[in-house]
């Protein structure tokens, strides 16, 4: 049994202390592709250093996130775009659209995602969107520049049955379920029974987002088992169902 983990920042500080344990236990519970989002300019090294010391488990993204977007955005976007000429990465991200923290930089944040898509496109790359508090605004992009080149992940979705079936029919894009999907209350669980597994990949988001019972706690890559299993249970399959499925997902987004 093979699992993807396609959303996991194994190379926060967090993991300082145990990174290579951390990942042996997550290769040990079958969970064997990591795929790393940057965030900025000051994740680059350790992102990139995980991708050199793991090269058949660990993909590097390149991208920036929205949440570091700020009035030197420009800068930034330099950089990553310099970085994804010298050398090859998996994908572009994460990138999209948070309004969660801060409204403030709203128009940068539309314009580092949308120059970020068109670096997807023209690398022939898929990218990894970040969406809090802004579906409106991420489709609104999504609808503008939508076309047959545009494909990826749409990373720790928690909408609205409505809001998976608009990302379902741009055609290209898979769906991110993490750890909010085993949480009580929180209805994903009521709105991913609605879509077909054909549609989904699995991620931790870690050191996010742990999932029950280690909510609250350092999420690892490893706990993304516990999100199998309750995916399997959603659908009533057997969990080497789910990580097949949503392994060969996770190879359609990313080619490999």
């Amino acid at each position: 049994m093979i699992l993807t983990d396609t959303h996991t920042h194994l190379y926060s500080e967090q993991f300082n202390d145990d990174i290579d344990a951390v990942i042996q236990k997550g290769i040990d519970k079958g969970i064997t592709r990591f795929f790393l989002p940057n965030i900025d300019s000051t994740s680059i090294e350790g992102m990139l250093k995980l991708g050199t010391d793991y090269p058949d488990n660990c993909f590097p993204m390149m991208g920036l996130h929205p949440t570091s977007v700020g009035e030197n955005y420009k800068e930034e976007l330099a950089l990553m775009q310099e970085l994804l000429n010298k050398q090859d990465f998996c994908a572009i991200g994460e990138i999209g659209i948070d309004l969660y923290w801060d409204k403030t930089f709203l128009s940068q944040q539309q314009d580092a995602f949308r120059t970020q898509i068109n670096w997807a496109k023209e690398q022939n790359l898929p990218f990894v969107i970040h969406c809090r508090d802004a579906f409106d605004e991420i489709f609104e992009i999504l609808d503008d520049l939508n076309d047959d080149k545009m494909r990826g992940i749409f990373h720790c979705f928690t909408g609205t049955i409505e809001q998976a079936n608009h990302i379902i029919n741009y055609g290209g894009f898979k769906i991110g379920i993490g750890g909010v999907v085993t949480f009580k209350n929180s209805g994903l669980d009521k709105v991913v029974e609605q879509i077909d597994m054909k549609h989904l990949v699995l991620e931790t988001d870690s050191p996010y987002l742990a999932p029950t019972p280690h909510r609250g706690k350092r999420n690892e890559s490893s706990y993304l088992l516990g999100i199998a299993e309750k995916v399997a249970d959603i659908y009533n399959r057997p969990i080497e169902d789910v990580a097949a499925v949503t392994t060969e997902n996770s190879k359609e987004v990313f080619g490999f």
